[in-house]
């Protein structure tokens, strides 16, 4: 089942690589969260290619990324899901190239798993990062925490 996938927004970014035209390449630090399973937020790390080719987005991006997630709130999910659902995707290259985010469900130990990749029409990347969320109570602030 493809659900549908969440929109990140730029938390903030660093610059690894002057280019003397264009912008330059640099590690952008992105959140979303998941648009099935209230109280997780995921961190998503990625490299993006500056140059005059990334200004234009002709570029094709590395597949390097890293990605932490963390539980923000009560966790609920919202419906079903099947293992691999993908909750994030964002393009790499001007054609055939995506960076996603797919969850799956440790039941044996309550535990949320997302992994991050990036694959390609024909040859995608072995480079992968996952972050785990142990489905755990929150605290309830009436009762001051405790």
């Amino acid at each position: 089942m493809l659900a549908s996938a969440a929109s990140a927004e730029d938390i903030g970014s660093v610059n690894t690589t002057f280019k003397m035209l264009g912008p330059d390449n640099k590690i952008v630090v992105q959140a979303f969260d998941d648009p099935n399973v209230d109280g997780v937020t995921c961190y998503l790390s990625s490299a993006r290619t500056g140059g005059i080719k990334g200004g234009l987005g002709l570029a094709e991006d590395t597949s390097d990324a890293s990605i932490a997630c963390r539980q923000v709130g009560p966790i609920t999910i919202k419906q079903k899901f099947d293992p691999g659902d993908q909750v994030f995707s964002e393009k790499r290259s001007l054609m055939f190239k995506r960076l996603r985010v797919v969850r799956f469900l440790d039941q044996k130990r309550n535990t949320l798993v997302y992994l991050v990749y990036s694959d390609k029409l024909i040859d995608g990347s072995p480079k992968n990062s996952v972050s785990a969320v142990p489905i755990m109570p929150w605290p309830d602030n009436k009762s001051g925490g405790q």
